[in-house]
C-alpha cells in the first residue's frame, strides 16, 4: 500500500510518467422492444425485457497527473491482449526512461504474461521499461483508474449498447471530451494517513 501511495506522492516528472492502468468486462444488451421517445405528459419509456449480445473487455491506461486517459475495447482479455496494451504504452512514451505501471494483483498483471506470447529477449525488453506497483491484494481500491470506471459508467454506460461498434464510439466521445478537459483526481490518501487510518494493521 504505503508503494502506491508515495508513487503518487510524487511530482511529475515527464521522464517518468506514473500510468494507472486497470480492465474489466462488459456485458452488451440489445433492446427487445423499441424505446418509445418523450412526448408531452410522458417520458422516454424503455421495456424492463432486454437480449444479452455477448461481453467486451475494456482496457484503460490513466495518468493522473495530466488528466489523460485512453480506453480500449477488445473482445477478449488474456496475456496477449494485456501484452499489446503494454507495447502499445511504451510506443506512447518513447522519450521515458521508465513508465511507473500502477495495476492490481490480476493473474495476467505480470511480467510472465508477456513470454507467454512475446519471444524472450522482446518480453525481457519490454518488461524493463516498466516499474511494476501493485496494489495489496483486496485494495486495488487504491487504483486510481478504479475512479474512471466510476466515472466511465456513470457518463457513458449508463444504457443498452449491442454491439462493440456502439460501445467504442461512445466511449471514444467521453474519453476525448474527458482529455481535452483534462481531468485529474484530487487524490488525498497519503502514507501518513493511512497510518493513522490503519494503525491497527501496524505493528504496535
Amino acid at each position: 500500500m504505503e508503494a502506491v501511495l508515495d508513487t503518487y506522492a510524487q511530482p511529475y516528472d515527464a521522464s517518468r510518467p506514473v500510468i494507472c492502468f486497470d480492465e474489466k468486462s462488459y456485458q452488451l444488451l440489445d433492446h427487445v422492444r423499441e424505446p418509445l421517445p418523450p412526448v408531452p405528459g410522458f417520458p422516454a419509456r424503455v421495456d424492463h425485457e432486454y437480449k444479452r449480445c455477448g461481453t467486451v473487455n475494456f482496457f484503460v491506461a490513466f495518468e493522473p497527473l495530466t488528466g489523460q486517459r485512453t480506453v480500449t475495447v477488445t473482445e477478449r482479455r488474456g496475456n496477449a491482449e494485456f501484452a499489446a496494451q503494454l507495447q502499445s504504452l511504451e510506443v506512447h512514451y518513447p522519450e521515458a526512461e521508465k513508465i511507473t505501471l500502477v495495476l492490481d494483483q490480476l493473474s495476467t498483471h505480470s511480467p510472465a504474461a508477456l513470454y507467454q506470447h512475446l519471444p524472450a529477449e522482446e518480453a525481457r525488453q519490454l518488461t524493463r521499461r516498466f516499474e511494476w506497483v501493485h496494489t495489496p491484494k483486496h485494495a486495488s481500491w487504491l487504483n486510481m483508474a478504479e475512479l474512471e470506471w466510476s466515472a466511465l459508467q456513470r457518463q457513458c454506460l449508463g444504457q443498452r449498447l449491442a454491439s462493440k461498434e456502439a460501445v467504442e464510439r461512445e466511449i471514444h466521445a467521453w474519453e476525448t471530451d474527458r482529455n481535452a478537459r483534462a481531468v485529474r483526481v484530487n487524490w488525498q490518501f497519503s502514507t501518513p494517513a493511512a497510518r493513522e487510518k490503519l494503525g491497527r494493521h501496524y505493528p504496535a
